[in-house]
């Protein structure tokens, strides 16, 4: 799973990429507008998002995000503890409200429990789509009693679609998402692996179900061909 961390205190920052690293993969901004940016990629399980920041203030970040209709779940950070501040953010669209300084345990109590309610792991870390499961654990993948060989990528798209399925999901999403916004790869991989994964769910016929957006991107459908 993404984070995005939206804080100006590097130091702060790096202490929370370092705290998460067993439940996510962390991706830093440290000024409003660079956080704004990453999250329109709407390519992220949950947001660290800082009040008071350089050139946007969080509350001006999360606006921007709801209006778009992105509804990322969002922790606000903020180092004061006045209810005018957690009305002011929960009314802009924030999800939780953590005061600075706060314990490494609440914090990560804080997002297992939106871990929880996003649905998108279970106690088991299982996540399926019919009959196919994927244990994102040990990072298996299980069809029919039968395990799937599936590399790394192949795993991390096949997950990313089950968790967006019936959303088209873009090239470029899917890209910023698995490769990250600084990998030197062309796009065109993420066809290539589309593809193989494809190939790998043929036999059970799971092909059908990853469907091609020319132009667009993927999707992952509950309705096969």
């Amino acid at each position: 799973m993404k984070l995005l961390i939206i804080e100006d205190d590097k130091y702060l920052s790096d202490s929370i990429c370092e705290t998460t690293k067993e439940m996510f993969e962390a991706e830093q901004a440290f000024d409003g507008e660079e956080g704004l940016f990453l999250a329109e990629q709407n390519i992220f399980d949950v947001i660290i998002l800082d009040i008071m920041l350089p050139s946007m203030n969080g509350y001006e970040v999360l606006s921007n995000l709801r209006k778009q209709n992105i509804t990322t779940p969002v922790i606000m950070l903020t180092a004061k503890d006045g209810i005018d501040d957690k009305i002011q953010g929960f009314k802009v669209g924030a999800d939780d409200y953590l005061v600075k300084p706060f314990h490494r345990e609440e914090l990560l109590l804080r997002l297992e429990a939106m871990v929880r309610r996003l649905g998108n792991l279970l106690k088991e870390n299982v996540i399926t789509f019919k009959d196919l499961k994927l244990n994102i654990k040990n990072k298996t993948a299980e069809l029919d009693g039968e395990l799937l060989k599936l590399n790394g990528k192949q795993f991390d798209l096949l997950e990313y679609l089950i968790n967006n399925k019936n959303a088209i999901l873009t090239k470029e999403q899917i890209f910023d998402r698995i490769w990250g916004f600084e990998s030197d790869t062309s796009m065109t991989v993420v066809e290539v692996y589309a593809s193989n994964l494809r190939k790998n769910l043929k036999k059970h016929g799971y092909d059908q179900f990853i469907k091609t957006y020319r132009g667009l991107g993927y999707m992952l459908a509950d309705s096969g061909d």
